[in-house]
């Protein structure tokens, strides 16, 4: 069950509130920029181009260029954890299982970091002899933005603290983020994915001291990255492109709150405060109203029983344009 995804629940013509990637393609501008680079496929990926876009993720977040490693996907960078020679990982519960996953396929002992009653991390949580910490934030599914202060409470000596920032440019200022603070001990996982709508290319990177970078990528395949995802990568960290994507957060923020508001007036309950493009949401028979929707209207939802210390009667909802919000609000109505 740690393996399930939301792209588990779509089967074609259904209404997407599963998957968290934001637009329904990529910008016409990216999708031609990386068009202009399909004659190069015939060759390697170049230094040149992996330098360009490594140098373009060091500027957007304030680092040097021998502090990023591009990764494809932000998934890889979770596989490569592995390498640091981990005894004992604490991985926050309820939140995305693939770290989990993949630190116990590596022989890693892995110890729950379960959250309050209002999925609040508490750091005092965390086994002593843990050397490796892996948090979201915003964490996925509950959509809550820990403060800065609270992450980096974790650290320990002999400790690596991974956080997970998928989501943070939602929110305008990237409050609480650590993608540009220096540290020896800290690990930052960024994924283009979701604000791009680029999971079809797997597109990422990482933020962490050069020497932590050295061992993350021992044993690394040459090429880990083709001349299409370097592209991407550089295009979507220039300065014009991180003002398009705070402007669309911007949008999407205004349809969550409308959102919310409708699910509230339902009799729903949403954990709040949602600061990632996706609501945490209660719902009684939550497993028939998620069946109903997808058998009867053609609409899917994320469940979230494969998340580990969540229970059955919850509901992940991505958040999309106002009119499927008003869509499915209409539907759950009927439903419940």
């Amino acid at each position: 069950m740690l393996r399930y995804h939301g792209d588990q629940a779509l089967e074609p013509g259904m209404v997407d509130f599963a998957v968290n990637v934001r637009l329904a393609e990529p910008p016409r501008w990216l999708q031609d920029r990386l068009t202009a680079r399909l004659a190069d496929l015939a060759g390697y990926p170049t230094k040149a181009d992996a330098e360009r876009a490594r140098d373009a993720v060091a500027a957007r977040h304030h680092r040097r260029p021998d502090e990023v490693l591009l990764l494809s996907g932000a998934a890889e960078g979770f596989a490569l954890l592995a390498n640091l020679g981990s005894k004992h990982a604490a991985v926050v519960q309820p939140s995305f299982t693939e770290p989990e996953h993949v630190l116990r396929e590596a022989g890693v002992r892995v110890s729950p970091v379960v959250c309050d009653e209002g999925f609040g991390l508490i750091p005092a949580g965390i086994p002593a002899d843990a050397d490796l910490f892996v948090v979201g934030n915003p964490t996925n599914p509950t959509s809550l933005l820990h403060p800065r202060e609270t992450i980096l409470a974790a650290r320990a000596p002999g400790r690596v603290v991974v956080v997970d920032e998928a989501f943070a440019d939602v929110e305008a200022d990237e409050p609480e983020s650590l993608a540009s603070q220096a540290s020896d001990d800290v690990i930052v996982l960024r994924s283009l994915t979701k604000t791009w709508a680029l999971a079809g290319l797997r597109c990422g990177y990482l933020l962490a001291s050069p020497e932590l970078i050295k061992r993350l990528e021992s044993r690394r395949p040459h090429w880990p990255l083709g001349t299409l995802q370097l592209e991407a990568i550089y295009q979507c960290s220039q300065p014009e492109a991180v003002a398009e994507a705070a402007a669309k957060a911007a949008e999407m923020r205004a349809d969550r709150d409308h959102f919310i508001n409708e699910l509230t007036e339902l009799g729903l309950r949403v954990t709040q405060p949602a600061l990632a493009p996706f609501l945490l949401v209660s719902v009684p028979r939550a497993e028939e109203v998620r069946d109903r929707l997808a058998r009867e209207h053609r609409i899917a939802v994320r469940r979230c029983d494969t998340f580990p210390s969540l229970g059955p009667d919850y509901l992940r909802l991505a958040v999309r344009p106002r009119p499927d919000i008003d869509r499915l609000i209409t539907v759950l109505r009927e439903l419940l």
